[in-house]
């Protein structure tokens, strides 16, 4: 997914990097990985045009989109996907994402039948990080299943943090991980997506996966095989 609209940067996708357009930065990582087809979901046609001339297959989908899993959900739907078909959602202004991720998301759908959508995280070092509201956290089982993400710093660590507002140290035997926006699902999966409405959790945190959560479709999380 591709928008144009964007409240820090418009036009995002478009920013040119190196002498490219970032989307074909994440288009050319995107067909580096095993995906058999690569599809740009954008609502703004000045994308569609730039993508459509260096040989990008463009999808021009509605501009009302409450995240990118609905935009996919409406490329599916286009597309006739079956129920059972992977796909892998890409954010459009990654455009290092190495394509070893993509693979491994999709891969993952596969080796956790149980879990309808697949994503990656990674360790998280500094206090800093953890505190940052703009850094999504997550939590899960000793299976990968999610418990939650969240923009707070979860788990919150009491005996070392207590009532602090801002803590200063690191706990060393808890381990933080951060949420890599990549995700693996079937169309099966986001045909119910945009049938569910958004959730109280959702809204609050801004994070469209707290919708899955909230409706019981397990998430599987992995550490990610590489950094993105």
């Amino acid at each position: 997914p591709a928008r144009y609209a964007s409240t820090r940067l418009p036009g995002k996708p478009l920013a040119d990097i190196a002498g490219k357009p970032m989307i074909r930065h994440v288009w050319e990582r995107a067909k580096e990985s095993r995906a058999e087809r690569v599809v740009v979901a954008t609502d703004d046609r000045r994308i569609a045009e730039v993508c459509e001339r260096f040989g990008a297959e463009a999808m021009m989908t509605g501009s009302d989109h409450a995240s990118g899993t609905d935009r996919l959900a409406e490329v599916a739907r286009k597309l006739g996907l079956d129920p059972g078909h992977r796909g892998v959602n890409v954010q459009g202004d990654e455009p290092l994402i190495p394509p070893v991720l993509i693979n491994q998301v999709a891969d993952n759908l596969d080796r956790h039948p149980d879990a309808r959508i697949a994503t990656l995280c990674e360790a998280i070092g500094d206090i800093d990080t953890i505190l940052n509201p703009s850094v999504v956290k997550v939590v899960f089982d000793h299976r990968g299943m999610a418990h939650y993400f969240s923009r707070a710093p979860i788990p919150w660590a009491r005996d070392a943090w207590g009532n602090a507002n801002a803590p200063k140290t690191l706990p060393e035997d808890i381990t933080w991980y951060r949420h890599i926006g990549i995700y693996g699902y079937r169309a099966g999966l986001l045909a119910d997506f945009v049938r569910w409405s958004p959730a109280p959790t959702e809204q609050a945190e801004s994070l469209e996966q707290l919708r899955a959560l909230y409706n019981g479709a397990p998430v599987h999380v992995a550490v990610a095989a590489e950094a993105p």
